[in-house]
This record gives C-alpha cells, sequence and structure tokens, in this order.
C-alpha cells in the first residue's frame, strides 16, 4: 500500500524566499524542505566547508608531501563501486599533478571481497610501496593494516563508511564517520573525503614553496576534478546536505560547461546524454550504472582507466565496453528479477507485506548484481531486503537495502550481537550494507534478520508514503518550469519535486508490454505522461504524484510527466 503525503510547508520561510528574489515556485518547493534562506541554496565554491575543519586531513596532507617530496612510492587501493572508481580517479590525477610517484590496484570483488584485506595488501606488496592510501574503504580493515605495517609499508586511509568497534592502526584515518571527527558534514562520500584530502595536500605543498617559480612546477587546478566529485557523490547516494549540494552544483555546472574529464564526456556521449544539459538524475542513473557495471560483472580498473585518461580516443572504446556491459548486467538483472519474484510468490507472508524484512538466495544469481536485485524488492514490498549470491568456499555474500526508519548496518550489529559468528564479514551504511556467512546459515540469517527488523522498524515505516509537494498549477505545465527545476540540484536527502494533482484521462496505451503512455487533461491544459513498470492500467478519473520532466524526441524537447503512483478514482 502507498499513501500519498504532502510536505508541510511554512507560509512565512515560503514569503521569505520568494522577498530574497527566488522563483515562487522554488520558494515553495525548498520552504518544504526546510530551507530558511537563500544563502543556504548558495552553491558557490567558497561556501564549501573548509578542508582543515575535517580531522586529520592536515596530517594526511604532511604524510602525502613528505613522500612526495622524496619521490617514495604510493598506491592507492580503491573500491569498486563508482564512488570508490571516482575516488581513485581523483587521487591519481591530483596525485600526478602534484608530482607524485603514484599507481592503484581496485581489488577483483569476486576473487579479493572488499576493503583492504590480508590478500589484497600481499598483493600490493608486490608493488613495493612505501604508502598504501585507501579511498573509500579501510576504516574496516584492522588484520589488512596490520600485515601492511609487518611488510614495512604506511597506510593512509580515506572513507566515509562506519567504523566498527576496533579502528585499524593506521598511520593516519580520514573518515567524517569517526566519533571524535567534528567535521559538520557526515554525508561526504568516499570520493569526497579524499578530495579534502587532495584540497589540504595542495595547501601543504604551497605551504613549502612546492610551486614556486624557482621549482618550474605549476600549481593544478583542483576544481577540474569536480565532475568526478558530483558523479560519485550522486552515485553512492549519500545525501545531499549543503555541503555534498555544493560540490554536486559545482561538478554540474563544469560538466554543462563542457569542462569535461575525456571520460566522463566518453560516457556521456555512449549513454546518448547531452552534457550541455546534464543533471543530478544523468549521473545517478546514466551514468554511474555504466561505470558501475565493470565493477558488478569485471574488473573496475576498466572504469577507472576511463576517468584517468586523457586520450579522448581511448576514453570513447573504454566507455563503448562498458556501455556493453552494462546491457549486459541488465539483461542478468531482469533474469534475477524473474527468479526472485517466483520466489516471493511462494511465500505470501512476504508477497502480502507481513513479514518485516525479505532475505533471498539463489545458487545461480551473479555476485555482481545481487545489490541491484535487493534494491528492487525493496522497492515492490517496501520492506529491507536482502539479495545473496555464492562466493565460493561455501559462503555466500549478500547486498542488502533498506527503508526510511531502518539504519541497515545497526540492524546486522545487532545480529551479530545476538548469534555470535552467524556473520563472516559485514558493513555499510544505514540505507545500503553488505554480509557474508556460511551457505548453510542462510535460513537462520533470514530468521534472525527478520526479527531484528520487526523490533527496530515502527509500523508506522512500514506504509510506503511518497511525500508530495503538492499540487501543481497548470501554468506551470511547460518546458521552461521543467527546465528550471532541472537545473538545480535533487538527490538523496534532498529529493526532487513530486506533485500531485486529479486528472481526466483522455486516452492510454501500453509501451513495450510494460510501460503506460497517458494523455491527461487537468482544467484546460492537456499534455503527455508516462508510467513505467505499471501495475494496472487506470479508470477514467486519477488522483497522481508525478514529477515533471523534459521529452526530447526527434530533436524536440515538449514537458512529460513522469508518474510515480497512481490511485483510480470514481468514474
Amino acid at each position: 500500500m502507498t499513501r500519498l503525503r504532502r510536505r508541510p510547508v511554512t507560509q512565512r520561510s515560503q514569503w521569505q524566499l520568494e522577498q530574497q528574489g527566488l522563483h515562487p515556485l522554488l520558494a515553495r518547493i525548498y520552504a518544504g524542505r526546510g530551507i530558511q534562506t537563500r544563502s543556504e541554496l548558495d552553491y558557490h565554491f567558497r561556501s564549501l566547508l573548509p578542508p582543515d575543519s575535517l580531522s586529520h586531513t592536515t596530517a594526511a596532507a604532511v604524510l602525502l608531501a613528505d613522500h612526495i617530496a622524496s619521490q617514495r612510492k604510493i598506491l592507492i587501493v580503491a573500491d569498486y563501486d563508482c564512488d570508490g572508481a571516482t575516488a581513485c580517479a581523483v587521487g591519481v590525477r591530483a596525485l600526478r599533478a602534484f608530482g607524485a610517484r603514484v599507481d592503484y590496484l581496485v581489488p577483483n570483488r569476486f576473487t579479493y571481497g572488499y576493503g583492504l584485506s590480508v590478500d589484497i595488501v600481499e598483493l600490493a606488496a608486490a608493488a613495493t610501496p612505501d604508502l598504501l592510501l585507501t579511498v573509500d574503504n579501510g576504516i574496516a580493515s584492522v588484520d589488512g593494516v596490520r600485515r601492511a605495517s609487518e611488510l614495512g609499508m604506511a597506510t593512509l586511509i580515506t572513507d566515509h563508511h562506519l567504523p566498527g568497534e576496533e579502528i585499524p592502526a593506521a598511520a593516519c584515518i580520514v573518515n567524517p564517520s569517526l566519533a571524535n571527527c567534528d567535521f559538520p558534514s557526515k554525508a561526504l562520500a568516499g570520493v569526497g573525503v579524499i578530495f579534502y584530502v587532495m584540497l589540504a595536500l595542495r595547501a601543504e605543498l604551497r605551504r613549502r614553496g612546492w610551486f614556486s617559480d624557482a621549482s618550474g612546477r605549476r600549481e593544478p587546478n583542483l576544481a577540474a576534478l569536480l565532475d568526478l566529485v558530483a558523479l560519485g557523490t550522486v552515485a553512492d547516494v549519500v545525501c545531499l546536505d549543503h555541503n555534498n549540494r555544493v560540490l554536486v552544483s559545482q561538478g554540474l555546472r563544469r560538466i554543462r560547461d563542457g569542462k569535461l574529464t575525456p571520460g566522463l564526456r566518453a560516457l556521456f556521449r555512449a549513454a546518448g546524454r547531452n552534457p550541455a544539459q546534464a543533471s543530478s538524475v544523468d549521473l545517478g542513473f546514466m551514468i554511474g550504472p555504466r561505470l558501475n557495471a565493470a565493477g558488478r560483472l569485471a574488473d573496475m580498473s576498466l572504469g577507472i582507466e576511463c576517468l584517468i585518461t586523457d586520450d579522448e580516443g581511448r576514453a570513447m572504446n573504454i566507455a563503448q565496453q562498458l556501455d556493453t556491459l552494462n546491457r549486459e548486467r541488465r539483461e542478468i538483472e531482469s533474469g534475477m528479477q524473474e527468479q526472485a519474484l517466483l520466489q516471493l510468490a511462494e511465500r505470501s507472508a512476504e508477497m502480502t507485506g507481513e513479514a518485516a524484512a525479505v532475505s533471498l538466495f539463489d545458487s545461480s544469481w551473479h555476485q555482481g548484481v545481487v545489490g541491484i536485485l535487493a534494491a528492487r524488492i525493496k522497492e515492490k514490498l517496501h520492506r529491507p531486503a536482502f539479495a545473496f549470491a555464492r562466493a565460493g568456499d561455501g559462503e555466500i555474500r549478500g547486498s542488502g537495502r533498506s527503508i526510511p526508519g531502518l539504519h541497515l548496518r545497526d540492524a546486522l550489529d545487532l545480529v551479530s550481537k545476538r548469534s555470535p559468528g552467524l556473520l563472516l564479514r559485514f558493513g555499510g551504511h544505514a540505507m545500503a550494507a553488505g554480509v557474508s556467512l556460511r551457505e548453510g546459515d542462510f535460513t537462520l540469517f533470514s530468521e534472525a534478520f527478520a526479527g531484528v527488523v520487526d523490533e527496530l522498524l515502527a509500523p508506522a515505516d512500514r506504509t510506503h508514503t511518497l511525500e508530495t509537494d503538492g499540487g501543481l498549477e497548470t501554468a506551470y505545465f511547460s518546458l521552461d518550469t521543467a527546465r528550471l527545476l532541472a537545473a538545480e540540484v535533487w538527490g538523496q536527502g534532498f529529493p526532487a519535486p513530486l506533485f500531485e494533482d486529479e486528472f481526466l484521462v483522455e486516452s492510454q496505451r501500453i509501451l513495450k508490454e510494460k510501460h503506460l503512455k497517458l494523455r491527461l487533461r487537468k482544467g484546460g491544459h492537456s499534455l503527455d505522461a508516462i508510467q513505467f513498470n505499471f501495475a494496472q492500467a487506470p479508470g477514467r478519473h486519477i488522483r497522481a504524484a508525478y514529477r515533471l520532466a523534459i521529452n526530447e524526441y526527434n530533436g524536440v524537447q515538449t514537458p512529460q510527466l513522469m508518474i510515480e503512483h497512481i490511485e483510480t478514482g470514481a468514474d
């Protein structure tokens, strides 16, 4: 069941925003998101929180500067998702611009799993680095850091994941999620953390006179990396607080101005998108998945190479490979989703929403795609969901997605405490997490996880609620309004506008056997609408929750409603 609920809007806040020069529609939308003054929408680079306010960035900068000055080798150890790939690319590009000897290593998820494991450290040792620099991982790598120290390698951890009970004994750790870190923005993605470290490193190198006229070294413009920072931030679905919105806004501005890294330009071309009209939706749903496809099905080094090359031709060649992998990923996902729905059809409690959580496993499922499958099941049932695939040696690995009201990593932590030894490894965020266990323990995990969720998830949170921004005046059903909304920064924790209105259905037809194409009328205004993967055909009168979007066909742009929910009224 889905219910619509209008966001409360303080009329005074809306009026104040209008008085400060904001468009009346934007004033209403932003007031509904708690914005009080226009200064909260200041996305100039000067609004970014200063680098030294992120704990230990100064120490990290000194450590890196020392290694650059003495030409000691630095090896970046990356994660295999979009955040990890962009973070690695930011680190490689910046450090090389600073004159560092730097290379990277990204684990193959199917061979080594996640993070700076002992096996990864021993693999890295073959390159004889002096310093291991982790990006988007490492905060849980207690054994890996210990092994690196035994092998004579120092470790600098940059991460944003929640720490466990034991912190690795690294030379330096930069992570806004550390308990003793007072950085105001706890929502930085991994790419945001390494970008902050690079800003601090540039300041340290300036202090040392590294870019003096006598040295002949040119100071790099780190703003050139903001397109990558924006991509990783949006793709990792972190909360877009003000600081993250600054990073994303600045990155989108560069993308729209044509100031992209060659790899990102190639990915836009492969996706059939125009960078001049780029939005956060493009980054999250068009570009991110193509980059993620490398980590899901092959090796994320392919994606990283796309982002660090300056050769336009090579970038385009890799982007086309990534596009092919993404199409393959969609086919695999489709088959897995069909199998998952068959499993659910046999489990009436979960299909009817009586179960607090859902856990699924099939021996044929692809390990790299279970996260997407979990997200699809979560969306369908509005329940926390885990999907598992075999990982070898009698283990299965699961990826989970949560709903508002349940912190997924905290739930796993409680399962671990109540059932010692059940979880072999786990970690993650509030809304996404991963876990490994023995295949024979899948049923035990399913029951234990469902029990914990049943305790933690409030009854009110089990009903799917769509928060809307109320109705949209027919005068705003225009291309100009759609462009106005698309130009703003939206994302996790700062959702794109969703409106609700009553319509008369003038016509309807089914596209590709699963999408509903509609012609709707409100008052004297008619316009096209589409609902993807619709559940049932509506009657003549409907109430719909929708987004105002831009539809482009044969070079012609028109406004279109993207329907997210339909309630059929009395005919």
